[in-house]
């Protein structure tokens, strides 16, 4: 199938880059049929003297996850703890050696159509890679473009890629709401090649070169080249006309997203403002026009904390990537 080609020839381009073999792979997962949840689990701690170990904190884990059991349909593609609480006190990190008599914990869970979930899984195996976990895209994200402080302090991270915007929220450390957004960078540049009658090939061009968030971010008088469909000549428009094409669909991304943070319920709690990444966060002017659309601090966020090849891939284009290798890292070390 042709998702399997893609992976194998992604596959091959990164063995011939690092000069080795893969048999395995973090993936990661997107799409509207994404869902997510919070979740509260409370257990009796066990031992006679109170003290809590880690047997106690997988029990109330599992009160959690049980409390938010997904669909027969559905499969559970995270159980994140975001607090732990013990006989009352929250803000608690880590709970083993307190002491108490209850522990609770908050936790997000995160899940996938079981059906679309298992076909991701095979596309990958059948092109060789066994999937050693499956993360959704957001947190994947977040992970390269977000430091500590955003994350407690409250953030929002939007990962615009081409049929799809991730969004994940941010608070006191942990996620606390996710939800994939059915609209993307490709719908931008498919605005583009039907507004302008231009190829889609042409219109992505457009976009990267000339695009801007807004018209009001161009300068009188720009004037920009534009292929017809089956024509040699280019036409000269304005600058200005190309960005009234993407304001549009521009206004509808953030208008989604501030929906996404009422309906969370955190939309008073990310200070920390928001983060754009992915490749449409390449477009200009997009972190000025999100701050004044949702009135709160907006930037672009690329991957900072690497070493090595840093410069190729300092890029919103590769934040996912960068944010998966960095997970992998840490659950091989851990």
């Amino acid at each position: 199938m042709a998702t399997t080609r893609s992976i194998e020839e992604a596959v091959e381009r990164a063995e011939r880059m690092a000069g080795q073999r893969f048999t395995s792979a973090f993936v990661t997962v997107s799409g509207g049929h994404i869902a997510s949840a919070n979740s509260r689990g409370i257990v009796a701690i066990g031992r006679s003297d109170h003290e809590i170990e880690s047997a106690d904190v997988s029990r109330v884990v599992e009160a959690a996850r049980m409390n938010a059991l997904p669909a027969s349909d559905r499969d559970l593609i995270h159980l994140l703890p975001r607090d732990f609480m013990v006989d009352g006190q929250d803000g608690i990190r880590n709970p083993v050696g307190m002491f108490g008599a209850r522990l609770e914990v908050d936790a997000h869970i995160v899940t996938g159509l079981a059906t679309v979930l298992a076909n991701v899984v095979k596309s990958v195996q059948q092109a060789g890679i066994e999937v050693e976990e499956l993360v959704l895209e957001p947190l994947a994200s977040a992970e390269a473009v977000l430091s500590p402080a955003e994350r407690e302090l409250g953030t929002v991270v939007a990962d615009i890629g081409g049929g799809t915007t991730g969004i994940g929220v941010f608070v006191g450390g942990g996620l606390c709401h996710t939800a994939i957004l059915p609209v993307g960078g490709a719908h931008l540049t498919n605005d583009i090649a039907v507004g302008r009658r231009t190829p889609i090939g042409e219109a992505e061009k457009l976009k990267v070169r000339a695009g801007a968030a807004s018209p009001e971010m161009t300068a009188e008088g720009e004037l920009i080249e534009v292929f017809n469909v089956g024509d040699r000549q280019p036409r000269i428009l304005p600058r200005r006309a190309l960005c009234e094409i993407i304001e549009p669909r521009m206004a509808e991304i953030m208008g989604l997203i501030r929906a996404q943070l009422r309906r969370s319920g955190y939309g008073h709690l990310v200070p920390g403002g928001l983060v754009l990444t992915g490749g449409t966060a390449l477009l200009s002017g997009i972190a000025q026009y999100a701050s004044e659309r949702l009135e709160i601090p907006a930037r672009t966020g690329a991957p900072e904390q690497i070493t090595g090849v840093t410069e190729a891939v300092k890029s919103p284009i590769y934040s996912t990537a960068v944010g998966l290798v960095q997970i992998g890292a840490r659950d091989r070390s851990g």
